[in-house]
């Protein structure tokens, strides 16, 4: 089983949709749904450099027209509160011209050849499956059309379907879905090539604020999420985790926590040593007992022995330091643009400067938890997952079955970050279930969750700019060490992959004349993963950062010198000056998704009227700017702060303008980048994991703080291009540049520049 990172090649171009008809009973099967009325598969396939389809048998998505005229659509994603499941099925039933009311969405399990690709990160869900849901939609609504055209004797051309009904233009005559059902079901169904999409000004839904649509039972509790999962005989398993990445239990006893009431069992887990891997769970003693308490309780009696293993003296203090004089070396040589080091030497001034971020945690609100029943050589799984389908692998081959006898149903996720992609936890639940005979649910406390994450990786970064006796930036070289992604899988791999070095450091955009970008070898020690928006954090960081203090240096504003630095209006390729690199585009052709610096110009000029940018303001209070593209989105930032007497930080405003394309759900775009500014605050105030001996050292939201609402920022506005582009991420743009424009405005705010995260003024 493989876990693509998000920023890897996928093959999500040129996605396309056809329709089928479906038998009431295949539905029943794959739905568990009693259904009378039309049911229709929608099959999503792509197609090879020759043009030749690449085909999926199995419906992908199911669109059922019921004869009460319910539409009811499978949702293939997993919904994280971005509000996929809404957006998603919103752009089918907008083509398809039904009343949203009558709309409903019923989570699909994982399952690749009923669905497809169903991993639910690197935000890229709306941008893969966008023109294929409208084709879906078009497609079903002309069967409707052609199904009322012979029921009324009438030419299809004069026919059109508005909230759930077939209309006559022109005349009072019009019909529900619901009755045009049966005459729908004996007429073949159209060809793509057959429908014709409709034009922006009659979308209803696309385009404007709709609501998740589990908006309601969330706020009123009756959402199921991984946590809520509860079959017959179900008990609960907390596990004793080695502390240590690569350690594995050398002997245990179990006799305190065998004593402890509603105890039943106490049972190792082998776990993967070194390499951790993507996807298996770490050594341990899980207990398992018939509540939660107990097995807590349990759990803290265990005696547990451990080999340490190659980490145990690993220090991530000690880390950083080597990793500072790493990076003041050469390094290797990615990307190049003229001659550096004529530019440093004719420089009329140079700006050098390290940065440095520590590891993060994800800290999702809802702990990892999921649940599984063994029984009659197959098993059944219900869990808070990104990655359905990984993890059904996964869980197949740990338990030496069959893909096809492992079910996969996936709730909703209270957070997800990346973090949920992993099926470590429900690896647990499922060789748990397995050893004991029982229906295991695994829950992770939040120590749990804390001192075993996939970690964002700390980083090291030197950067190097050059001005010129024309006062103009010269020469760029960008130095990078931090453990890569890839090591998790294999120990070997010391420095950062063509992804993730792409993800705010190759693709360095500016029009200046030396561009040197370099790494530099740093080796893993911990279970290393992927976080909401990956490398660009600290990458964005130390880039918009330096940007700022440039500006700075040639007497400009931060906007000005981002504007002229961007040059003329272009489409940037960066493969021609890239050694032995490779430039992914978040797994999209370069040609279709090209980095633009006309559309990152006007996200920049209108931010700045947005903010009121260059405004006076009061002593102790500025604002910082940054912008940055990231997962194919071009977004510009501004962040005012307030910096009181006592160093204490206060956000009173966020301004983001966002071109992500055609905007499908505004609401969610919206809800997404003023998560975003909070997660961001978080992780540039707040957020900090040490490891020591091999240990991580914090263990609740005591050590590993995140924002909370008196520090948190209070206006968060956000702005949208009105666009007709393709549409293009959202759920990760808005935190790359928040933290360098939040360090930019701190700068105007009190004359202390900020090169280590996360901020402390008091140093």
């Amino acid at each position: 089983m493989k876990i693509l990172a998000p920023f890897q090649k996928r093959k999500t171009e040129k996605v396309n949709s056809e329709i089928f008809s479906v038998s009431r009973r295949d539905f029943l099967k794959a739905s568990g749904l009693l259904t009378g009325g039309l049911v229709l598969g929608v099959s999503f396939f792509s197609c090879d450099d020759k043009g030749k389809k690449v085909a999926t048998v199995a419906p992908n998505v199911y669109l059922t027209i019921g004869s009460d005229g319910k539409v009811t659509i499978v949702a293939h994603r997993s919904e994280m509160g971005q509000g996929i499941r809404t957006s998603l099925p919103l752009i089918i039933a907008d083509e398809l011209g039904a009343d949203w009311t009558k709309v409903e969405i019923i989570q699909a399990e994982g399952d690749e050849k009923k669905y497809g690709n169903q991993n639910t990160d690197g935000s890229f869900s709306v941008r893969m499956f966008y023109k294929p849901m409208r084709e879906a939609g078009a497609i079903a609504r002309l069967l409707l059309l052609r199904a009322a055209a012979k029921e009324w004797n009438v030419d299809v051309d004069q026919l059109d379907t508005k909230n759930g009904q077939v209309i006559q233009r022109d005349s009072s005559k019009k019909k529900d879905f619901g009755d045009l059902v049966e005459t729908a079901k004996t007429l073949p169904i159209p060809k793509a090539s057959e429908v014709k999409l409709k034009d922006r000004e009659q979308f209803n839904m696309i385009g404007k604020e709709t609501p998740i649509i589990d908006l309601h039972n969330i706020v009123t509790g009756k959402a199921v999420f991984g946590i809520d999962a509860v079959v017959e005989g179900m008990k609960i398993a907390v596990i004793k985790r080695c502390p240590v990445v690569g350690g594995k239990v050398k002997a245990v006893n179990d006799s305190k926590a065998l004593a402890v009431p509603g105890v039943l069992k106490v049972i190792t887990i082998k776990g993967a040593g070194l390499p951790a891997t993507l996807s298996k769970p770490l050594s341990g003693v899980a207990v398992i007992a018939e509540n939660t308490w107990a097995a807590i309780k349990a759990r803290d009696l265990l005696e547990v022995e451990w080999e340490l293993g190659p980490n145990a003296g690993y220090d991530s203090a000690k880390q950083i330091e080597e990793l500072k004089q790493v990076v003041a070396q050469e390094g290797t040589l990615r990307r190049k643009r003229g001659d550096f080091n004529a530019a440093k030497a004719n420089a009329k001034k140079v700006i050098e400067h390290t940065y440095i971020a520590p590891y993060l945690a994800h800290a999702t609100i809802e702990p990892p938890c999921a649940l599984a029943v063994v029984k009659n050589g197959s098993c059944e799984v219900w869990a808070c997952t990104q990655n359905p389908q990984g993890a059904r692998d996964a869980v197949a081959t740990e338990l030496g079955m069959a893909v096809e006898k492992v079910k996969m149903n996936v709730t909703l996720l209270g957070g997800g970050f990346g973090r949920k992609s992993k099926p470590d936890f429900i690896l647990e639940a499922a060789i748990l279930a397995k050893e004991s005979g029982l229906p295991i649910k695994v829950q992770w406390t939040r120590e749990d969750d804390i001192r075993h994450d996939y970690y964002h990786a700390m980083s090291v970064q030197r950067i190097v700019a050059t001005i010129d006796s024309q006062n103009k930036l010269s020469g760029w070289a960008h130095h990078i060490a931090n453990p890569s992604i890839s090591a998790t899988e294999d120990l070997s791999v010391v420095q950062p992959s063509d992804g993730e070095l792409m993800l705010g450091a190759s693709d360095f955009p500016y029009n200046v004349p030396a561009i040197n970008i370099a790494t530099h070898d740093a080796k893993a020690h911990l279970r290393i993963g992927w976080l909401r928006s990956v490398r660009n954090i600290p990458q964005v960081f130390a880039a918009a950062t330096m940007l700022d203090e440039i500006a700075e240096a040639r007497g400009m504003d931060a906007v000005s010198n981002a504007l002229e630095l961007l040059g003329e209006d272009r489409h940037i390729t960066f493969e021609q000056e890239l050694i032995k690199t490779s430039y992914p585009n978040y797994g999209e052709k370069i040609e279709d998704y090209p980095w633009d610096t006309a559309r990152m110009k006007k996200v920049i000029e209108r931010v700045a009227k947005l903010s009121g940018w260059g405004k006076s303001m009061p002593a102790g209070t500025a604002l910082g700017f940054a912008a940055h593209k990231s997962f194919l989105t071009y977004v510009a930032c501004v962040v005012e702060v307030n910096v009181d007497q006592n160093k204490k930080i206060s956000i009173p405003n966020v301004y983001y303008v966002v071109d992500c394309g055609l905007a499908v759900n505004v609401d969610r775009i919206k809800s997404q980048f003023e998560g975003g500014a909070q997660f961001s605050a978080s992780l540039a105030l707040k957020s900090t994991i040490t490891v020591k001996d091999g240990q991580v050292e914090q263990g609740n939201f005591d050590g590993y703080q995140i924002i909370r609402m008196p520090d948190s920022p209070k206006q968060i506005h956000v702005d949208i291009i009105d666009s007709d582009a393709k549409p293009t991420g959202v759920g990760e743009p808005p935190v790359p540049p928040f933290t360098p424009a939040l360090c930019n405005a701190i700068y105007a705010a009190t004359g202390k520049r900020i090169y280590t995260l996360p901020i402390d003024l008091s140093i």
